[in-house]
């Protein structure tokens, strides 16, 4: 079941990339339904919180009417940063899975834990690694593809 959600999270970060994003996608799920989806739009739309995870977040706190999103899961193609770390905690979602991790701004595992903090008033249960090979692979093309497009405006 989790393999079949994070597809749909990297079925999200596949739209990212139409806007020219970093290729992140999120889905959170309740009961086994979708009830939030989002990729990267933070360039798009000139908004530092236009991550996956936020926006997915804002939609299913409006498909349930709750800021509450008790015993969802949230599917994220790229190990969540700071940020969406704290709003995965504030919105009290029961479950994390990540594809891949972040090395310079992971808030999971790569450079702290601040989903199960036990400071704070809420821990998240993380299952990491699902689909790493896919959601990795969309970064590092999405990357290569930029550094190729950057050296070839240097060489013009």
């Amino acid at each position: 079941m989790h393999d079949y959600f994070m597809g749909q999270a990297i079925i999200e970060a596949k739209k990212a990339l139409e806007y020219d994003e970093v290729p992140v996608g999120a889905v959170i799920v309740l009961n086994d339904e979708i009830i939030g989806r989002g990729f990267n739009r933070r360039e798009t739309l000139n908004d530092p919180t236009a991550h996956a995870e936020m926006i997915a977040i804002r939609e299913a706190a409006r498909h349930l009417g709750s800021w509450r999103l008790t015993n969802a899961k949230l599917y994220v193609t790229l190990e969540p940063c700071p940020m969406c770390a704290g709003a995965i905690v504030n919105a009290r979602i029961h479950t994390l899975v990540y594809g891949v991790g972040d090395p310079k701004a992971g808030a999971v595992a790569s450079l702290m834990n601040l989903v199960q903090d036990p400071r704070l008033n809420h821990r998240v249960e993380v299952i990491a690694g699902v689909c790493r090979e896919t959601c990795g692979q969309l970064l590092k093309d999405f990357f290569s593809n930029l550094r190729k497009q950057a050296k070839y405006n240097q060489e013009r």
